[in-house]
Order: C-alpha cells, then structure tokens, then sequence
C-alpha cells in the first residue's frame, strides 16, 4: 500500500468518525427537545386546568394566598373575581414595556380587598408613552370607591436590564424600569400579597389590556426537534453520498496494454 492510498483511507475513516459524531449529537439534540415539548405539554395542560377553574373571588384569594413568594406559582393563572378600592397614590408605570410592538408603559395599581387589609398588586394594562416629554404621564382613569374587576393571578412583570437596582432612589418615582415586589410592600408599607393579578377584559380607564396569550411554549421545542432531526439527516445523507455512492461511481484505471 502506497502513501497515498494510506493517506486516503485514513482520510476516509477520520471523516466516518465526524459523520457519526455529527449525527450522534444533532441526534441526541433532538431527543433532548422532544422530552423538553414533552415537559411543557404537561405545563400547558396543567395551565389549561386552572384556567377552566371557577374564578376565585376576593375571601378565596385572601384565604388561598401563599406565605411565600416560592408557592405563588400554584396559583398562576387562576381567574379571579375581585371586589376592592384602588390605592391610586402608589401607582406606578415600568418603563419600556411594548404592547403589539409599541413602547409604553405597564400601569400597576394597589387594590385593598373587601376582605380585611389584604392588598393585591393589579397590572392593570399599557398605556403608550410620550415621545416629546418623557417624565410626561399619560392621563387614566382610577375610579373612586369599591370597583369590581376580572384578571388572572399572574407571575410580576419580567425584569428589564437596569444600571440601577430597584432598591435605588429611583423608588420615590412613579416611573421606574422595574418592581420589587419585597421592596415594594416595604416601600408603601401596605400589606401586599406574594402575587399579583393581570387585569383582563376590553380596553378601558384608558388603558390597552391585549395580553399575549397563555402558553407553555410547546410549538417552539417541536420545530428545534426537527430542525436537529434534519440535520442529522442531512449528515448521514452527505456523507452516503460523497463518500459511499461517489466512490464507487469513480471510474476505474484501466491497465495498460
């Protein structure tokens, strides 16, 4: 056997070993996302329960209401019905929130229960923010005297990227990047509850309340299944090709006369 030939062959086998490697891992990976879309099936079924449960009115929140923040999570999702009086003078707008791709502001409101000194946080929708005035609020409506409204229990809004924490002096301004729901109780001094409620219904105090749909997001986990189950396809599929079927379609030498 002649250099090259020992060159080839082991030029062949090192790029058998990468193809199976390749498909192992692309493989592996797809695996990994299905039993991911698998956890978040059960997610979205479970959300899909809570959703389908009969609204919890103001004493069935207050009597259900977790001790700690940790155990919110139970209730997710949850519908409520609640009856109470806004707390308008610690309203408080986050900045940089989009609703249908444009930026404004989330507006949360404190509402006392009925029900003794209990005190829910209401996202209570956007508003849009002005351009020209940035410190300038845009006018909403808080209506005086017990309300009644309908919303989910829903987890606080995400955190946005901030160079000061949220325990800063930026505390004493109804505009603020982010809330600390800890910070936020200690601030006021009212006595909030370890969740907050996501107001729902149509558009109203002017506010805009076209919240994104409840999802676990099981779609996504399926399509990255498949696009590693193609490519490790696509691997086995190139290297059958190129290095199987090509190589014995070469002509051979014919031997000299």
């Amino acid at each position: 056997m002649t250099s090259v030939q020992r060159a080839w062959g082991l030029r062949f086998w090192l790029i058998a070993l990468a193809a199976v490697a390749g498909i192992l891992v692309t493989a592996s990976l797809g695996r990994w996302q299905l039993s991911r879309a698998a956890q978040k099936q059960a997610l979205q079924s479970l959300l899909d329960q809570r959703a389908a449960l009969p609204p919890l009115d103001s004493r069935q929140l207050v009597g259900q209401a977790p001790a700690e923040a940790d155990t919110a999570q139970d209730l997710t999702h949850r519908a409520v019905a609640l009856q109470g009086r806004w707390v308008p003078e610690h309203t408080v707008y986050l900045d940089n929130r989009q609703m249908q791709g444009r930026p404004g502001f989330f507006v949360l409101t404190p509402l006392r229960l009925e029900e003794g000194d209990a005190v829910v946080l209401v996202q209570r929708g956007w508003v849009p923010r002005n351009f020209h005035d940035r410190k300038l609020l845009p006018p909403i409506h808080t209506a005086p005297g017990v309300v009644q409204l309908a919303g989910r229990i829903a987890p606080q809004p995400s955190r946005l990227y901030e160079f000061d924490s949220a325990d800063s002096p930026q505390g004493s301004s109804r505009i603020r990047q982010n809330l600390d729901l800890a910070a936020f109780r200690t601030e006021t001094g009212l006595e909030l509850m370890n969740l907050s409620v996501l107001q729902t219904g149509p558009a109203g105090d002017g506010l805009q309340r076209d919240w994104p749909v409840i999802g676990a997001g099981v779609d996504k986990h399926y399509g990255y299944a498949f696009q590693w189950f193609g490519l490790s396809s696509l691997i086995a599929l190139l290297y059958v090709w190129f290095q199987l079927v090509r190589r014995f379609q070469r002509p051979r030498p014919r031997p000299l006369a």
